[in-house]
């Protein structure tokens, strides 16, 4: 592990660019966790009521109003995007890349990134935002902030309901909103997704013939053509490209991609891979 650590810095500290592939590893490393001490802590009252023991599968539940619903999304978001992570995972990458020229694409929705100190122009959130709200048809390509309305329902929730009046509605159809985050072709590409998606775009022509290190951070098979597969097939082709991947039970690189000997996995923390970094 030391070994792979010191290679890990070095290709850091020579990288002309780095690309970071950000998954939700990388936010469990640094304590959002979605279920166990966590979940139980901020949703056992919906626990006991509806029978479901995380917090991923509280957000698929059909509940029966929208006032019960918005009670549980509300929470949700709150301790998941307005509340700090419990450890400074983040704000360790940053240290460790701030004086770099880097990018990030991530599938993570937390804006962690954002938070942690990263230039918001060189970050690409492809799944969307737990801060934003869209228009559930959806009938316009425009996303809203939702902090305010997102404590008002927090603050305001009682016996697992919000007030019928924050329920959130489109200011031009009248629809329901939903969170934006992308789960079927409803999901809306606002002008800022799509700046980002540009400005992600040019950084890689930059790129191609750099010294590059694509720097794979806690993301899995949930949807790994996103960034997995993409990283994996830029390395191969690029002739000075480099690929680590770091994540705890999940660090690889199958055979296909043929890229052995322009890869390394680190099978430990994230977090306390960093730390060992710093």
């Amino acid at each position: 592990m030391n070994d792979k650590i010191k290679i890990l810095r070095n290709k850091i500290d020579e990288a002309e660019a780095i690309i970071i592939g950000a998954g939700a590893g990388l936010s469990t490393s640094a304590g959002f966790t979605y279920a166990g001490e966590r979940f139980e802590k901020f949703f056992s009252d919906f626990e006991e009521k509806y029978n479901f023991h995380d917090m991923y599968s509280g957000g698929f539940y059909p509940y029966e109003t929208q006032e019960e619903k918005w009670a549980f999304w509300s929470r949700y978001v709150f301790i998941n995007r307005y509340t700090d992570a419990p450890k400074p995972v983040y704000e360790n990458l940053f240290a460790l890349v701030k004086d770099k020229n880097y990018f990030v694409l991530t599938t993570n929705v937390d804006h962690c990134f954002q938070k942690s100190g990263f230039d918001k122009s060189r970050l690409f959130y492809t799944q969307g935002d737990y801060g934003l709200f869209q228009c559930s048809l959806p009938c316009h390509n425009k996303t809203y902030d939702n902090e305010e309305i997102i404590i008002k329902m927090v603050e305001q929730q009682s016996n697992m309901r919000v007030p019928s009046d924050l329920i959130p509605h489109c200011p031009v159809c009248g629809r329901l909103m939903e969170m934006n985050l992308r789960s079927d072709d409803s999901f809306v590409e606002d002008e800022g997704w799509h700046l980002a998606c540009d400005n992600y775009v040019k950084f890689l022509d930059e790129s191609r013939n750099k010294k590059t290190l694509f720097l794979d951070l806690g993301t899995g098979m949930n949807t790994p053509g996103i960034i997995k597969f993409s990283f994996w097939g830029m390395t191969r082709e690029w002739p000075d490209a480099f690929y680590i991947c770091v994540n705890l039970g999940e660090a690889y690189v199958a055979e296909r991609a043929r890229i052995s000997k322009k890869s390394l996995c680190i099978d430990g923390d994230i977090g306390e891979v960093l730390n060992e970094l710093i």
